[in-house]
């Protein structure tokens, strides 16, 4: 990811739906073409947050993984 990082939710430890929700609210929050970092734990937001972005027509422009968190990289629509 070499674009710079508007916003940051850390949403590790929390599980479905609560990291959705925050990324929801941030979203609401960013301003267009803002980049979002979501850091997560829980193994659903593999599948939740890209659907998330595909429903309200943001992007998702880079995903990574550790062994313990899930990184998403997300550009307001």
């Amino acid at each position: 990811m070499n674009e710079p990082i508007d916003k940051s939710l850390d949403a590790s430890g929390l599980l479905c739906p609560e990291p959705v929700m925050m990324l929801h609210k941030i979203m609401r929050e960013a301003e267009t073409g803002n980049i979002v970092e979501v850091i997560a734990t829980d193994p659903s937001t593999l599948r939740d947050i890209p659907k998330f972005c595909l429903f309200l027509g943001h992007e998702l422009i880079a995903q990574k993984e550790t062994e313990t968190q899930y990184f998403f990289y997300i550009r307001k629509s």
